[in-house]
């Protein structure tokens, strides 16, 4: 068949038919592939951090505590075997406590007139910054989960605001009284009361 007969037969009416059904089966197949595509891509849930908080809780860290004895190290500057302490410090030592390389020799119960301050002595601890071994008993939690005299607390999937007193606290650790059960979960991650919560394992 030379390319004169092809051109004539595809002249005719039925060809025409057929290339019309081919072309719309393919373009109805085309049609059909997209809308699918469009529907799958419609149920596939894009992550968004603000829905997933909602749906699933703000993933939060946790520490479990109960009341125990513990240390908590208080700084004094020492100078000549003497510190000087406020009066709202001043109960938080006592003679005998391990202070760096020495320990406290006496706390004054009067006040120094010249700084208004209490004198604690000190036995064969060097100048500079030292820090008093004090032991006590309560809760103890990093400082930063503290806020406002309150700490929050996981409470059935959601966070609990709970009052809580400091005792003592240095840098890192605080020891806390207050509104706290042995067992209770504290959040040490930065939440509000109220927030729904999912706890970082």
């Amino acid at each position: 068949m030379n390319m004169k007969n092809f051109i004539k037969n595809m002249d005719t009416t039925k060809t025409k038919k057929i290339i019309l059904v081919i072309v719309g089966v393919i373009l109805v197949a085309w049609f059909v592939f997209r809308f699918t595509m469009v529907a799958i891509e419609r149920r596939m849930e894009v992550f968004n951090p603000i829905r997933n908080s909602d749906k699933y809780g703000t993933v939060v860290e946790i520490t479990e505590v109960h009341k125990q004895d513990g240390v908590v190290k208080l700084p004094l500057v020492v100078k000549n075997n003497r510190a000087y302490v406020s009066p709202s410090r001043l109960g938080k030592f006592k003679g005998g406590q391990k202070i760096g390389s020495g320990k406290i020799a006496s706390v004054s119960s009067q006040i120094d007139y010249d700084t208004g301050m209490y004198v604690i002595k000190t036995s064969g601890v060097s100048d500079g910054v030292n820090y008093a071994e004090v032991k006590m008993n309560g809760f103890f939690i990093p400082v930063y989960a503290v806020r406002q005299d309150s700490v929050f607390v996981v409470n059935q999937g959601e966070t609990e605001r709970r009052k809580v007193n400091i005792i003592a606290q240095d840098a890192d650790i605080a020891c806390v009284s207050g509104d706290l059960h042995d067992g209770d979960l504290v959040i040490l991650s930065n939440v509000d009361a109220g927030q729904k919560i999912n706890i970082k394992r």
